[in-house]
């Protein structure tokens, strides 16, 4: 896995490379079963359910972390936060932003681009239950520490979607801009924010997850406010 990442010589030969990833027997079984079944409402749809690459701007300035795909979502459509609930909240708010050219995210193909983000996750493959393992996690690892290193000239600012996301940072940190992690790590909560000194600016949101939407944990304006304070620090007009 850490050589495969490590051949990837651009954003295409990565994404391409994650597709083709088979190194978590149970993420494999799940999501490929999610593909088969399918949910009724996307019953004559044909899944994509391979892992999910990440998705935007190749000189992106900033960066959003997510935790893993959605089995109807991302596993669906092939692209990530695409044709789910937690999608439509998220590209919402990059469009109010300025950083997203519409407002909706629905399939591969529907003419969405983003302007200086890029949007990837922890852990490629769907998990059941939302949940992966800590070893899918460290499978994973090298796909995200790979993607960074390729945006790394541009990269100013990540937003890390959750707790799971936040704690993911800190191996990127140590493994792509060589500086040890800070001990006590600093806590996850929305709205929080690191420094360090030659690596990107690390700020955190709750996640866009029907759970914190729905229930008014997480609104429209405390995004708002995100993502301004994300544009703020990385320099985008």
């Amino acid at each position: 896995m850490v050589a495969r990442a490590a051949r990837a010589t651009d954003l295409a030969d990565l994404d391409a490379a994650v597709s083709d990833c088979f190194a978590c027997p149970r993420l494999v079984r799940w999501r490929e079963e999610v593909a088969r079944t399918r949910r009724a409402a996307f019953r004559d749809q044909e899944y994509w359910g391979r892992p999910v690459p990440g998705f935007g701007a190749a000189d992106a300035r900033i960066a959003i972390l997510g935790l893993a795909p959605a089995a109807h979502g991302g596993n669906r459509t092939g692209r990530i936060f695409t044709g789910d609930r937690s999608g439509d909240v998220l590209f919402a708010a990059l469009h109010r932003a300025g950083l997203a050219n519409q407002p909706t995210s629905v399939a591969a193909d529907d003419g969405l681009a983003l302007r200086d983000i890029r949007i990837f996750s922890a852990v490629r493959c769907a998990p059941p239950d939302n949940k992966p393992t800590p070893e899918e996690r460290d499978n994973c690892a090298p796909w995200l520490q790979r993607e960074v290193t390729l945006i790394r000239p541009t990269l100013r600012v990540v937003v890390a979607l959750g707790a799971f996301a936040w704690a993911a940072w800190w191996p990127v940190l140590h493994q792509v801009y060589g500086q040890r992690p800070p001990s006590p790590r600093p806590r996850f909560g929305h709205g929080a924010h690191w420094s360090g000194t030659a690596a990107p600016e690390l700020l955190g949101c709750y996640h866009v997850s029907q759970q914190n939407t729905f229930t008014g944990r997480l609104t429209p304006g405390m995004l708002d406010d995100v993502f301004g304070r994300a544009k703020q620090l990385a320099g985008v007009d």
